[in-house]
């Protein structure tokens, strides 16, 4: 039964609760509409948000693609500044999400929430056990219970890296009958008289060159630990070191020049020299040894060289001891390796990489579309399709389905490749990515004869991109310090 509200009988106090009624209803209205107003202005701020994140993403793929193995210092500074920007947006991207009116439904429609990712099974747990607060039962009061179950969650905590000094004691003694006296030798420490262990000197060198972390920041983390380790001193420890691992390093030069297929590449880094403030490009040549793909047992292993230059020379010094197949770019310095002498055939034999031929041509679609391009992509993307099926088969298996599939197809683009010479401006990058592709045909090719082989010379290039970052050279000895 609905109850009616009571009115007044006076006209003048009607016409009062009106007014009254009115106006709290406008101020309604108005809230509502001003309620409405800033989320409409949140929601195209977030879309503009989101839009320029896909955006900055998308010129920082570009970026970073480009400036591969290039020096450029502009580039870098780009990609610098749009990765934090990018970082920035992000960051704020849950803030925007959120109402910024009370009571105002979220902005965004809620994700599903995904599986909780599991912890590594190698990390230290410790268990801590929250028990009720009360052993009385909540409903009844009973003080006896039984356990049924219980619920466990696992949380990621982060304990600060620590220093710990470990005292060396060796008691001496002396022989109550001869006075001779005995004493325990110290621990060999890979440094001797060293104020570290080899823990140490590890974990600066895993800072420095897989962390890309600078000597003069790892000094100014330590110090904030209370520890006086200067750059001078930690550079002298990783000299030394590195004198310590020097036999290592020339038994993995040996095991990767032994092999009898071989993946080269280098790239340029800026090199600091110290004492004229001034930087120079030197040269990081990489040369791969990983058999895996076609079932080898041999382990695989990666040499690194430096060179202040990039003369032809250098890599066939590196290259001396070597003879087999070398999958290598088209860099003029190889071509030496390649050629026979005195009638004898070349130790070496040239195998070509696609993956190149096939970045020339993605880069005149990129810039113009072209459908000649498109076409040649598609081609040897076909190519490249073949060898995903047989990766990780036994050798002859592979020559058998290359022989079967990718060398009809290779005849195919050789005779498309010609003909399409024949139609182009000669001095366009469309011709030019066609005459790469066949003026090295034969080494192109040379993978379809040998299930050993690899289409493309990409294992280098990857085991190279990591590194391919400023250096600091010690002028004395020529070592190579990366930042």
């Amino acid at each position: 039964m609905q109850i009616e509200p009571a009115l007044p009988d006076d006209t003048a106090a009607l016409k009062r609760l009106v007014a009254e009624r009115t106006a709290e209803r406008d101020a309604a209205t108005a809230a509502h509409s001003a309620v409405a107003a800033k989320l409409d202005a949140a929601k195209a701020g977030l879309i503009v948000a989101t839009l320029e994140v896909d955006k900055l993403k998308f010129e920082l793929a570009r970026l970073k693609r480009s400036n591969f193995g290039q020096s450029s210092e502009r580039i870098e500074r780009q990609i610098e500044q749009l990765e934090l920007k990018l970082e920035e947006i992000e960051a704020g991207d849950a803030d925007r999400a959120q109402p910024s009116v009370e009571g105002a439904p979220p902005l965004t429609e809620p994700t599903p929430r995904s599986p909780r990712r599991a912890l590594p099974e190698q990390l230290a747990r410790t268990t801590e056990v929250h028990e009720p607060s009360s052993c009385a039962c909540p409903r009844c009061g009973a003080e006896r219970r039984r356990k049924v179950g219980e619920d466990m969650t696992e949380v990621l905590t982060y304990i600060p890296a620590r220093f710990e000094v470990v005292r060396h004691v060796r008691p001496s003694y002396s022989c109550a009958k001869c006075e001779a006296m005995v004493q325990a030798p110290m621990p060999s420490l890979p440094i001797p008289r060293a104020m570290a262990d080899a823990s140490v000197f590890a974990h600066v060198i895993m800072s420095k060159f897989a962390d890309h972390l600078p000597l003069y920041r790892q000094a100014e983390i330590y110090a904030r630990a209370g520890l006086d380790l200067d750059r001078s001193l930690l550079a002298d420890w990783i000299g030394k070191c590195a004198w310590l691992v020097r036999p290592l390093a020339e038994r993995i030069g040996a095991h990767v020049m032994a092999g009898r297929v071989l993946h080269a590449d280098d790239t340029p880094v800026p090199v600091l020299a110290p004492g004229n403030g001034k930087t120079k490009t030197g040269r990081l040549w990489v040369y791969l040894r990983d058999e895996r793909p076609h079932l080898s047992i041999a382990p695989p292993a990666v040499l690194y060289r430096y060179t202040p230059d990039r003369k032809g020379e250098r890599c066939r010094a590196h290259l001396a001891a070597f003879a087999g197949h070398l999958h290598a770019d088209g860099y003029a310095g190889f071509a030496e390796l390649y050629e026979s002498a005195d009638g004898a055939p070349a130790n070496v034999i040239e195998v070509g990489c696609w993956a190149h031929v096939r970045r020339k041509f993605f880069d005149v679609h990129k810039a113009t579309g072209a459908p000649i391009a498109h076409t040649a992509l598609d081609k040897i993307g076909a190519l490249f399709e073949i060898e995903r099926t047989i990766a990780g088969r036994p050798p002859p298996q592979r020559r058998d389905v290359r022989q079967r599939e990718a060398v009809p197809k290779l005849d195919d683009l050789a005779a498309w490749f010609r003909a399409q010479l024949k139609l182009i401006p000669q001095k366009g990058e469309l011709a030019g990515a066609i005459r790469y592709a066949l003026n090295r045909w034969d080494a192109l090719c040379r993978y379809a004869d040998d299930g050993r082989l690899e289409i493309s010379n990409n294992a280098a290039e990857n085991a190279i991109r990591p590194v391919a970052m400023p250096v600091s050279l010690c002028t004395p000895c020529s070592s190579i310090w990366k930042h």
